[in-house]
């Protein structure tokens, strides 16, 4: 399929997919015209690649991370033990700016809630 196709079967923009491509984490064939031709494979690749920016990792931890991930019945699962303590630990800093958050936007409720409406 062309790179219009995997952009709707996906529900991602073909610039999405281009920069997923300059960032290595998708590879199509090319034709000798230079078309992007991509596969089934593909379109799951991008589905993964979307769920795992949602949930926050960096485009150069997710090229560490596709290869080693299987779809299960349950949602993704590693299939490389040695990335469940980087992932752990990218999950703890996560709760940590959370935690940050949380906090500054309380002092900044305080601030609010003392000072006199305009």
């Amino acid at each position: 399929m062309k790179i219009g196709e995997l952009s709707r079967r996906a529900g991602v923009s073909i610039r999405s997919l281009r920069y997923y491509e300059e960032q290595a984490l998708l590879t199509p064939e090319r034709l000798p015209s230079g078309y992007r031709v991509y596969d089934e494979g593909d379109v799951v690749i991008v589905q993964q690649i979307q769920a795992l920016l949602a949930a926050g990792l960096s485009t150069r931890k997710i090229e560490h991370i596709l290869p080693c991930l299987r779809q299960h019945d349950d949602g993704l699962a590693l299939s490389c033990s040695d990335l469940y303590d980087e992932l752990v630990a990218e999950r703890n800093d996560m709760l940590e700016r959370i935690e940050t958050l949380r906090t500054s936007a309380e002092a900044l409720e305080s601030v609010i809630a003392a000072s006199p409406r305009s």
